[in-house]
């Protein structure tokens, strides 16, 4: 009794003198399976993904005694062409699954802490989410000192494109200090993680074609960068609410300028820890003394521009 072992490599034989012929295949021995020979079996083409296994047989019976397919605890007996032929597109399927896991270990790959990950590609792409909504999905990254007006313009501008037809999605740095970053601090390596997962969360609004709009101080350059890099050239817009600090504390919406001056609060931005201000700002948005600008007015600048660049367009 011959076995068939559904292990190990597939290996092509060549073809002996004075072979028989099945149409057009050869009947004689020209390749091994496993570790064992094949009588009388042609195997006519390995292919996976252009690289190993796709297998065909054409079998002569009267060459082949009962054989016996193993693979790993499971046994059968096979007695006619047809369960040899089954039997060899079950081991042809191992040898698949094997190639399979074995692609996907190579592509596995470490990021930070997580290690053994593989990237899952969608049959569904930012393009085709784009088409639907016919608006091109980007992030619009509002920066500027407390009190300069952030989440005012992120609604004013919000809604103008809303009354567009245009889907956006607001981050507001307290809003998300609410939930996802509430575990956070205002430390400086807090803040600094504080910004990087909202960069993560507005890269994915971005990535499902959605215009998102990130508002919040983010008073590091090199914090703001980074998530700048997230994205495609051109998919970060970041505009500067260029308000003077007096201002902004003249202002003092949340009374943190008051308690910060007090010294009831540490490291606030603009008294006691620093604000960098954007060098290559995409767009400038200033407010300097009795000259206010309205928030619409803003929002229409920011407007003009998306429409400008084509992220109001599919």
């Amino acid at each position: 009794m011959t076995s068939i072992r559904g292990a190990g490599p597939l290996v092509f034989g060549s073809s002996s003198p004075g072979c028989d012929e099945i149409g057009p295949f050869s009947s004689c021995r020209i390749g091994k399976l496993g570790f064992v020979s094949l009588n009388g079996i042609n195997v006519i083409g390995l292919d996976y993904r252009g690289k190993t296994v796709r297998l065909n047989v054409n079998v002569r019976s009267s060459f082949l005694n009962p054989i016996k397919a193993m693979e790993d605890s499971t046994t059968a007996s096979f007695t006619n062409t047809n369960d040899c032929a089954a039997a060899i597109s079950s081991a042809s399927e191992v040898i698949l699954r094997r190639c399979e896991i074995q692609e996907t270990q190579q592509s596995m790959s470490t990021v930070r802490k997580s290690t053994n990950i593989v990237w899952h590609k969608s049959s569904v792409e930012k393009f085709d989410r784009q088409e639907l909504l016919q608006q091109k999905g980007c992030v619009i990254w509002i920066t500027g000192l407390s009190g300069s007006g952030k989440s005012t313009l992120a609604c004013a501008l919000s809604q103008g494109l809303h009354l567009r037809g245009k889907l956006t999605y607001i981050l507001d740095g307290d809003n998300v200090r609410h939930g996802l970053n509430s575990d956070l601090s205002f430390k400086v390596e807090d803040r600094a993680e504080n910004i990087r997962r909202i960069g993560e969360v507005a890269k994915l609004f971005a990535d499902a074609g959605i215009i998102c709009i990130a508002s919040l101080i983010s008073p590091y350059r090199k914090d703001r960068d980074a998530c700048r890099a997230l994205l495609p050239e051109g998919d970060f817009i970041e505009v500067f609410l260029d308000v003077p600090l007096q201002v902004c504390e003249a202002r003092d919406p949340k009374g943190l300028y008051k308690l910060a001056r007090c010294g009831k609060i540490k490291g606030f931005t603009g008294i006691d820890d620093p604000y960098e201000p954007p060098l290559n700002c995409e767009i400038v948005l200033q407010q300097k003394g009795g000259d206010l600008v309205s928030p619409s007015n803003m929002a229409e600048t920011v407007i003009s521009y998306l429409e400008e660049k084509g992220y109001l367009q599919a």
